[in-house]
């Protein structure tokens, strides 16, 4: 094989990665655009969870992000101090009136004496930028809440706020990432996709698919069908997909690099006892070489988002990319 041949299957290799990739950032984008335009500040009662519909006993809940504080590199914070400690019951009472308001991206921190507080609102999420107008009823409700307590506020200038969450919300849109390769040629059966799952260390989650996590519990990606028919315990002898997909969510997941190799390593695992072929999003077969340019990108992505103080899997990216 030539010189010439090498570099143009090399540089082949990569246009195959910067499709895969590119395509599913144009889907974060849309999806975030949508999500801007037809946005509430409320809760929609149509869309939560009867208290009754409590996920499958044989399931595996996904646990809630690690606990978080306010962080300045993403939140607009108001600290209020008051010359003595600050009634418990009657501020956490309204505290939460406003994390409900503000769909839980409201953070409240107090020191071990009860006398200063931080009252933190996240600036940017998967919904968007934070805008003017939460931003004011935020400091409004603060301010209210500050002054019940006897309490002095300070707080930051809220054009800058608003200017600083557009140009975080620019660079979320632009690291939000998704790579997804898939296991097509079924139908496939049920318990040979959970036995194969669980010897790989995923567990069947509340929400239909199988996860790997960390032992921090973190996400590393999730196995389900294509789709996206959810998966039960009581239903996995009797399904039969034509095709899986296994899905990287790039900003939550920790050690980028590995957990893009395990899920790729697990996808032709899958192949071979299912008697499918491994290929990207857009049904080209996966060699190593278009998984080396892939994980290359990853490195630069995770590259870009420690620089910005967001490494991937961080309590910081847990809370932006949601």
């Amino acid at each position: 094989m030539s010189e010439l041949q090498i570099a143009l299957l090399a540089i082949g290799a990569l246009v195959v990665a910067g499709v895969l990739i590119y395509n599913r950032v144009q889907e974060r984008r849309a999806k975030r655009a949508a999500q801007r335009a037809f946005r509430s500040g409320h809760d929609d009662v149509l869309l939560e969870q009867p208290a009754h519909e409590a996920p499958q006993p044989s399931m595996r809940a996904a646990p809630p992000d690690e606990t978080a504080q306010p962080d300045p590199a993403i939140d607009y914070i108001i600290e209020f101090a008051a010359g003595h400690p600050v009634a418990q019951g009657a501020l956490r009472e309204q505290w939460n009136a406003i994390e409900r308001r503000h769909a839980r991206r409201a953070l409240l921190a107090g020191s071990a004496d009860g006398r200063a507080w931080r009252a933190a609102l996240q600036l940017v999420s998967r919904d968007g930028a934070l805008g003017e107008a939460d931003l004011i009823e935020f400091r409004s409700a603060v301010e209210t809440l500050a002054a019940s307590g006897g309490a002095a506020v300070s707080a930051p200038e809220m054009r800058a706020a608003v200017e600083a969450a557009r140009a975080l919300d620019d660079f979320c849109a632009e690291s939000d990432i998704q790579v997804v390769v898939q296991v097509n040629g079924g139908p496939f059966a049920g318990t040979k996709i959970r036995a194969a799952a669980e010897a790989s260390g995923l567990a069947l989650e509340a929400d239909g698919k199988f996860a790997l996590r960390d032992d921090a519990q973190r996400l590393l990606y999730t196995l389900g069908a294509q789709d996206g028919t959810a998966f039960s315990a009581a239903t996995m002898p009797e399904a039969a997909p034509q095709a899986l997909s296994l899905s990287l969510d790039v900003t939550r997941a920790p050690d980028t690099r590995r957990s893009f190799e395990s899920m790729v390593g697990l996808a032709h695992q899958l192949a071979s006892v299912l008697g499918g072929r491994v290929v990207d999003d857009n049904g080209n077969v996966l060699d190593e070489r278009a998984v080396a340019a892939i994980a290359a990108q990853l490195d630069s992505v995770r590259a870009r988002l420690e620089a910005h103080g967001v490494p991937p899997g961080s309590p910081a990216a847990l809370r932006l990319f949601s």
